[in-house]
């Protein structure tokens, strides 16, 4: 049976150096102003400002870009807890997990990352979000596969789980290489 096409954006797997996923996250302000919806998955970088009381302010983060984590939940404000994201142009604040040493799990479009891929690094392909599953629309992308330290993610391999296939959709593990928490490194 093939893999779903199923994006969900940046899932957590687990924690590089102890091998378990602790669910540690920090809360940032996303203003008004912005004009992105962020649904859990989505990786998000600091804006460079804060809400009057000092949390500093996130906002999704580019296809190429450095992260500073990824969107794992909202703080209930009767509007985003009702909707299960951050609709765009809305005030509110975001729970990200922030830990540079956080492994995830993204999609693969095309199926064309291989297990000599294993050490480059990629970019990503920042889509849209689902408003009904609430999830992120990005999924790394291919294309962008190389060596080069300026690319947001490293390629770890394919996630071993049963059903989890090589080929179209396939699901990877990957690590985000382009922290603002951490230091970049060449892909190998």
């Amino acid at each position: 049976m093939p893999n779903a096409n199923n994006p969900f954006g940046l899932k957590p797997l687990r924690d590089a150096a102890s091998g378990v996923h602790n669910g540690g996250l920090e809360m940032f302000f996303v203003p008004a102003t912005d004009p992105t919806a962020l649904y859990i998955g989505d990786p998000v970088i600091k804006a460079g400002s804060s809400d009057a009381s000092g949390v500093a302010s996130v906002m999704r983060a580019g296809a190429a870009g450095p992260v500073t984590g990824v969107v794992q939940g909202f703080v209930p404000d009767g509007t985003t807890d009702m909707a299960g994201y951050r609709a765009a142009n809305t005030a509110g604040y975001v729970l990200v997990a922030t830990d540079p040493e956080d492994l995830y799990e993204i999609q693969d479009p095309a199926g064309t990352i291989v297990a000599a891929d294993i050490g480059l690094n990629a970019g990503m392909t920042a889509a849209a979000g689902n408003a009904y599953s609430k999830q992120s629309g990005f999924i790394i992308d291919p294309a962008t596969k190389a060596a080069a330290a300026t690319l947001p993610l490293k390629i770890l391999g394919l996630v071993p789980r049963v059903g989890n296939i090589p080929g179209p959709y396939q699901k990877l593990a990957v690590k985000i290489n382009l922290s603002t928490e951490a230091h970049a490194s060449t892909g190998v």
